[in-house]
């Protein structure tokens, strides 16, 4: 099973931009194996929600939140999946994690927590205002 590092977090003012990465490593299959890779966020006393997923067939999937500000990618050659956050908002704030699934169950369900099978330990976003 890989292992998840995620990286990019820090403060910013509200409206600013911050370019999150999650990197694979220590295991045999390659990211672009993996049937979803997505991005979940936990505020403090708020249940985890999805952000953005993207599946095998490249299609994306985000939160109402953040449609429009937010982007996720991938770079396979890096084993390396981003989410580029633009205009953020106090309402950000909070602990995002990276995940990925071995299941095609996610497909088409990239939002969906209980279809991920592999986390990472989150990196801390704090927007102000």
């Amino acid at each position: 099973q890989e292992h998840l590092v995620e990286s990019g977090g820090g403060s910013v003012q509200a409206g600013g931009s911050l370019n999150l990465s999650c990197v694979a490593s220590g295991y045999i299959d390659r990211l672009d194996r993996r049937y979803c890779l997505g991005w979940f966020r936990q505020a403090p006393g708020k249940e985890r929600e999805g952000v953005a997923g993207i599946d095998t067939g490249d299609r994306e999937s985000y939160a109402d939140s953040v449609k429009g500000r937010f982007t996720i990618s991938q770079d396979n050659a890096k084993n390396t999946v981003f989410l580029q956050m633009n205009s953020l908002k106090p309402e950000d704030t909070a602990k995002y994690y990276c995940a990925s699934s071995s299941s095609s169950l996610c497909m088409g369900r990239a939002l969906t927590q209980e279809r991920y099978d592999n986390w990472g330990q989150g990196t801390q976003v704090t927007v102000s205002s």
